[in-house]
């Protein structure tokens, strides 16, 4: 099998904690582009990044390989690559703090808060936890081992040297951890649990909710157990035997248990980004793992609670500074 030429290293430093994007020319056989500036102005036509793409040629802020400074009319050349930072609109601040559960060289370990993206995507780029940890810690190769949801709260691990990661990544695509969650629903008490979910989860790019396709081949499988009662709430343990987008989420919402606080399931809500009351009651609450690089037993657990398990009406009242995180700096 032939491997693929691997890119160029980035003639950018990091910048916040963030990476540079990184564009391969695509080919031109009929010579559409006789310059950089008319296929660049092509690719980003009708978006937010036309007039940004723009700003940065004429800055000399995008590059060539080897730190070469790209200007609009430099001939277009099919395979090349380029890399510049986008220009973004400043990011309201996540007020709530990352908590680091363990650190080694191989290895760290996070307590993530709600509300704050574990790596940049979309709007979120510096508002991440990769970037502020790359940043406070001082760690400029630091990669995520996974991904945790923007709304989830809870342990997310990441690589902190580059030849690292991918035993780490490597752990997660052969389901090698266990993981448990934690998340507050209502109880219905004809529902019979323990229970294993077993279906199709489909998700459609551009579409935030995804879908349970019926009677299709099975993709993702969770385990539901109900380990507590307070009046009409249910505090439900889920283990995830696979990492579908929105697993649990849809899962729970599939047996008519929709977790609390979820602007997805079963209805979209979109709240504005800034919006930090009644956060997703769901809590990533253990790792469980062999050190691929160490060879060390590990077991993480969180420290965070779900706020309206504590005080029902605080959480509904949106009026909980802490994020249900006790301890934690807003």
């Amino acid at each position: 099998m032939r491997r693929r030429a691997q890119p160029p290293p980035s003639p950018l430093p990091q910048r916040a904690g963030i990476d540079p994007v990184r564009l391969r020319l695509p080919p031109d056989p009929d010579g559409i582009w006789p310059d950089l500036g008319g296929y660049l102005a092509d690719r980003y036509a009708g978006t937010r990044g036309a007039d940004s793409i723009a700003r940065l040629l004429a800055a000399g802020r995008v590059l060539g390989p080897g730190g070469r400074v790209m200007h609009a009319r430099d001939p277009y050349e099919p395979g090349g690559y380029l890399w510049f930072h986008r220009d973004m609109e400043p990011e309201p601040p996540v007020p709530f703090a990352v908590r680091v559960v363990h650190r080694d060289p191989h290895l760290l370990v996070v307590d993530k808060p709600h509300f704050l993206a574990t790596t940049p995507r979309g709007s979120h780029i510096t508002e991440t936890a990769l970037a502020r940890l790359r940043e406070e810690l001082d760690l400029p190769a630091l990669s995520p081992a996974h991904r945790l949801d923007r709304l989830t709260a809870g342990l997310v691990m990441f690589s902190v040297r580059p030849e690292d990661r991918g035993a780490y990544q490597l752990l997660f695509q052969r389901r090698e951890v266990h993981k448990e969650y934690e998340a507050l629903a209502v109880h219905d008490p004809a529902l019979a649990l323990p229970r294993t979910v077993r279906s199709r989860i489909e998700k459609a790019r551009g579409v935030i909710a995804a879908t349970e396709v019926p009677g299709a081949e099975p993709n993702a499988e969770s385990l539901i157990e109900l380990t507590g009662t307070r009046g009409d709430l249910g505090l439900y343990r889920l283990t995830p035997r696979t990492g579908r987008t929105h697993q649990l989420r849809v899962h729970m919402n599939g047996l008519g248990l929709p977790i609390l606080g979820d602007p997805v399931y079963p209805e979209v809500t979109d709240p504005a980004p800034d919006d930090y009351r009644r956060p997703l009651q769901l809590l990533a609450r253990v790792l469980e793992f062999t050190d691929p690089v160490t060879g060390a037993a590990h077991r993480f657990e969180s420290g965070r609670t779900l706020q309206a398990w504590d005080d029902r009406a605080a959480w509904e009242a949106g009026t909980d500074p802490l994020n249900g995180s006790r301890g934690a700096s807003p």
